[in-house]
C-alpha cells in the first residue's frame, strides 16, 4: 500500500511541475567576458551562453539566466568555439618521421594506444574536432579511436577519419630503399590500376572512412630540384573516377598535392580539399576559387627545425613559396581551413599554426574562423560545430587575454568544454 501511495505521489509531482523544472537541472550558463563566436567579425562583450545537455540552447548579451542553472564564470576570459584541426595524424608521432617506419617497428595495437594519447592531447589543447587525414599505415586504428570516443569509452575530440589513403607503387607512402624480394606492410593502400583504386576506395569506406585521401603528388624526395615540379601520381581521369565513386557513397575526397600537374588534376577532378599546396600557382588558386576547393596549407610543419634543414635549398624554397602562395590565396579569396599536420610534430602544439597564418597576412579573426566555422564547412559539419550558436554542440574553449591582439594566446588554453562537459579548467 505504501508503495502505491509513493508511486501516486511521484506521478502527481511529475504532472504538477512543468517540464522546465527538470530541464533546469541540466542547464549551464557560461558568463563570457569576451565572446568570439566563430561567425561575427567582432566579439560580443559580457555575453552569456546557455547550455542544455550537450547543446547550446541560447547565446547573447541579454540572456536571462534561469535560477537553477549552474554558472561557469569566464567573465575574465575570451571565450571561443572549440577549435578544429582539419589536417592531423593521430596515429603518427615525430619519432615515426626519423627514419624508422612505424609499420616495421610498432604494432597496430601499440599505435592505437599512441593515437588515443595524441587525440586526448589535441582535445586538451582546445581542439574539440579533428579531421584525421591518413592513419599512416596503422590500418583502421583511426576508425577504432573515433568510434571509441563516440561511444564514450575514451575521452577525445570529435573525429572524421580517412583510414589508409591511396597512393601508387614507388610514390609517396610506399616505403623506399627495400630489396625487391622483401614484402612489408605499407603506409598507404598501393593502387596502380583503375580497378585497384576503386577497390581501395570501396574497402576503406566499408570499414569506416569518412573521407578518402589520395596522394596526387609525391613527397619531398620526388620534387625536381631544378624545376620544383612534384611527381604527378594521378591523372585527371583517375581523380575524376575516384571522386565519382566517392559521390555514390556521399564521401568527400582530400588530395595531398604540392602543386604541378597533380594539383591541377585534383582541382579539376573535383576533390573537396587540397593539402599542403606550397607550390600552387596563381592560375591554380583561381581554379580553386572557381571550383570552391578548400585549402589546408599546413604552414608550420615545413619550417626547418634543424641546422641541416635550414641549409637545405629545397626547404628554403618551399618555405618562401608557401608564404607567397598563402598571401596570393588570401587576396584571391581561396577558402582556407586551419590544418597543421600534427603527428609530424607533437600533438597538442597545433595552435602554433595560428602565428604563421597571421604573420603571413591573415587577420586574427579570419585565422580563428579558419579553425572554427570555415573548417566546419569543409567537414560538412557546419550544423554541428564551428560556432557558438543555438543548436550546435556545446564545444567551448577560453583563454586569458585577447587573441585578436596576440594570436599566440591560443597556445595557452585555460578552459575546454566538449558537449557540455568540462575537459580542462585551469
Amino acid at each position: 500500500m505504501k508503495r502505491a501511495w509513493l508511486f501516486f505521489i511521484i506521478i502527481l509531482f511529475i504532472v504538477w511541475y512543468p517540464v522546465d523544472f527538470f530541464a533546469q537541472e541540466s542547464l549551464i550558463a557560461v558568463k563570457c567576458g569576451r565572446l568570439i563566436d566563430g561567425v561575427r567579425d567582432r566579439p560580443l562583450i559580457n555575453a552569456v551562453i546557455l547550455i542544455d545537455g550537450d547543446k547550446i540552447k541560447d547565446v547573447g548579451t541579454n540572456i536571462k539566466i534561469p535560477e537553477k542553472a549552474k554558472i561557469i564564470d569566464l567573465s575574465n576570459y575570451t571565450v571561443l568555439p572549440g577549435l578544429i584541426d582539419a589536417h592531423t595524424h593521430v596515429c603518427l608521432t615525430p619519432e615515426d618521421e626519423q627514419g624508422r617506419s612505424p609499420v616495421l617497428y610498432k604494432s597496430i595495437p601499440y599505435r592505437t594506444i599512441e593515437g588515443v594519447r595524441n587525440a586526448q592531447r589535441d582535445l586538451q589543447a582546445g581542439f574539440t574536432t579533428l579531421r584525421d587525414v591518413d592513419s599512416e599505415g596503422a590500418d583502421f586504428a583511426d576508425v577504432a579511436i573515433r568510434d571509441a570516443i563516440n561511444r564514450g569509452l575514451i575521452q577525445g575530440p570529435r573525429m572524421q577519419v580517412s583510414t589508409m589513403a591511396i597512393t601508387i607503387t614507388g610514390g609517396h607512402m610506399n616505403i623506399p630503399d627495400l630489396a625487391p624480394q622483401i614484402h612489408v606492410p605499407q603506409l598507404a593502400d598501393i593502387a596502380d590500376t583503375p580497378f585497384e583504386k576503386i577497390k581501395a576506395v570501396r574497402r576503406q569506406i566499408k570499414y569506416g572512412a569518412n573521407w578518402i585521401k589520395i596522394y596526387v603528388t609525391g613527397t619531398l624526395r620526388h620534387i625536381n630540384r631544378k624545376t620544383l615540379e612534384p611527381l604527378t601520381q594521378m591523372s585527371l581521369e583517375e581523380v575524376k573516377m575516384i571522386v565519382e565513386e566517392c559521390k555514390r557513397w556521399d564521401i568527400p575526397v582530400a588530395a595531398h598535392a604540392y602543386g604541378g600537374e597533380g594539383a591541377t588534376n585534383a582541382i579539376l577532378g573535383g576533390v573537396r580539399s587540397i593539402e599542403h599546396g606550397f607550390f600552387l600557382t596563381e592560375d591554380q588558386l583561381h581554379l580553386m576559387v572557381e571550383h570552391g576547393t578548400y585549402w589546408c596549407p599546413t604552414l608550420s610543419v615545413y619550417i626547418p627545425n634543424t641546422e641541416e634543414e635550414r641549409r637545405d635549398p629545397l626547404r628554403q624554397k618551399i618555405v618562401e613559396s608557401h608564404k607567397k602562395t598563402f598571401q596570393r590565396a588570401l587576396k584571391l579569396g581561396v577558402k582556407i581551413a586551419f590544418g597543421t599536420d600534427a603527428g609530424a610534430f607533437e600533438h597538442g602544439q597545433n595552435a602554433r599554426e595560428f602565428k604563421l597564418m597571421v604573420d603571413y597576412g591573415m587577420k586574427p579573426m579570419d585565422a580563428i574562423k579558419a579553425a572554427t566555422s570555415v573548417a566546419a564547412e569543409l567537414m560538412r559539419w557546419q550544423d554541428k560545430v564551428g560556432s557558438i550558436t543555438r543548436g550546435k554542440f556545446a564545444d567551448i574553449i577560453a583563454v586569458k587575454g585577447n587573441p585578436l591582439e596576440d594570436i599566440t594566446i591560443l597556445q595557452k588554453v585555460a578552459f575546454v568544454m566538449k558537449g557540455g562537459k568540462i575537459i580542462i579548467n585551469r
